[in-house]
């Protein structure tokens, strides 16, 4: 693994049980009745503190103390709060946690009240992530989404009554049904919850979901790209004047340090290890990702064998490519010398376009304006030709 050691490094802990599936949900994860025999929720944390013992034989002292940890799903919060700081004390033995280090988990705001969420504070959690995705009901329930449209704002507060200063609202935007007004009322609710943190993603028809079968049979209408671009520019008007301000083209903030440094750490190249089933790892310039299934998943561990099914080598053009592609999405741009000779003149037609802020370009760095964040993909196809 080339360069390993040379950059940050973090560990990501997918946990792959939901208590229900939600119709747009392509991410791996399991409900009860999908598991199937061979996997238990009951002996995950004990089956991923196998792979996180694997890990520290893998990279020994060869990566720095983690500097973030994140536990994402499915739904981390089905498991016992003791599970996951049992998980959190095995990556801290294995690696060691820097100073200041980020621990950040999910949770759908049913899953969680203040006892359990004082548990994971004590035990060394600094940051929640909350899926709230909308505050009306109907909405919700295209989505469906089990909880009640005030339970995220509850779970907001109970999460700062157990210490949580940082925490995020995941939202989601044009969902079949939706209008403006239920769109506002989503922002608006966001924000007099009083989170430091705002996530907003718009609604990905994927294949295989119940949601695109769906629109596929023609009972739900797809999302209008239009209409997506309005409730971008919408979120960008609500948030701001909030003092939430963008710095990845999903995600807002109060400030630097209510950013996820997790996420940054994806962003910005990091090393990192995923530990579960299905999860993928970065670290040296090598990338793989785990067998899917819990139940292969724990069979290979039991058997004493790595979970990996496959990797790849990162090149050089590969390693280019990914720099343009996350860099781009930042406020903080991407350096000009990471493009081609081609893809500079693509950034000064861009920024002719409106879609680049002119100033920025002329010291050295491309940052999208407004209309570039609503045309992102196509501004790094161009810049990559």
């Amino acid at each position: 693994m080339a360069q390993l050691g040379a950059r940050s490094f973090g560990v990501y802990v997918h946990v792959p049980f939901c208590a229900t599936r939600c119709g747009y949900c392509d991410f791996n994860t399991y409900t009860a009745t999908e598991l199937g025999g061979g996997a238990s929720a009951a002996d995950y944390a004990e089956t991923a503190l196998s792979e996180v013992s694997l890990a520290a034989r893998v990279l020994a002292d060869r990566v720095p103390p983690v500097r973030t940890v994140f536990f994402g799903g499915g739904t981390p919060t089905l498991l016992p709060a003791a599970d996951l700081v049992r998980l959190l004390d095995g990556v801290r033995q294995a690696f060691g946690l820097a100073p200041g280090a980020e621990v950040s988990t999910e949770a759908n705001p049913e899953s969680v009240d203040e006892a359990y969420l004082a548990e994971l504070r004590e035990g060394g959690f600094t940051r929640l992530s909350l899926g709230m995705q909308s505050a009306r009901p109907h909405v919700l329930a295209v989505l469906e989404r089990r909880h009640t449209p005030g339970r995220a704002a509850a779970a907001v507060a109970a999460a700062r009554r157990a210490g949580f200063e940082q925490v995020n609202l995941d939202l989601i935007y044009g969902t079949p049904g939706e209008t403006d007004e239920d769109w506002q009322a989503s922002l608006d609710a966001a924000v007099a919850a009083g989170v430091d943190h705002v996530s907003a993603y718009a609604l990905i028809v994927e294949d295989g979901t119940r949601l695109a079968r769906q629109v596929a049979g023609g009972q739900l209408p797809a999302p209008d790209d239009d209409v997506l671009a309005d409730r971008y520019e919408q979120a960008e008007r609500t948030l701001s004047a909030a003092g939430l301000s963008w710095y990845e083209v999903s995600n807002w903030a109060v400030g630097d340090a209510a950013r996820c440094r997790h996420n940054e750490l994806y962003w910005q190249g990091g090393d990192w290890w995923g530990v579960g089933p299905g999860a993928h790892s970065h670290v040296g310039g090598t990338r793989w990702w785990n067998v899917r299934h819990p139940a292969a998943y724990a069979e290979r561990l039991a058997q004493g064998r790595s979970p990996a099914q496959a990797r790849e080598v990162l090149d050089d053009p590969a390693r280019a490519a990914e720099r343009v592609l996350l860099g781009v999405r930042l406020r903080a741009g991407l350096a000009l010398d990471e493009l081609s000779p081609r893809g500079v003149t693509a950034a000064g037609q861009a920024a002719e376009d409106g879609l680049l802020e002119p100033d920025p370009l002329r010291e050295g760095r491309v940052v999208l304006t407004l209309r570039g964040r609503l045309l992102a993909d196509a501004v790094v196809r161009d810049l990559l030709e």
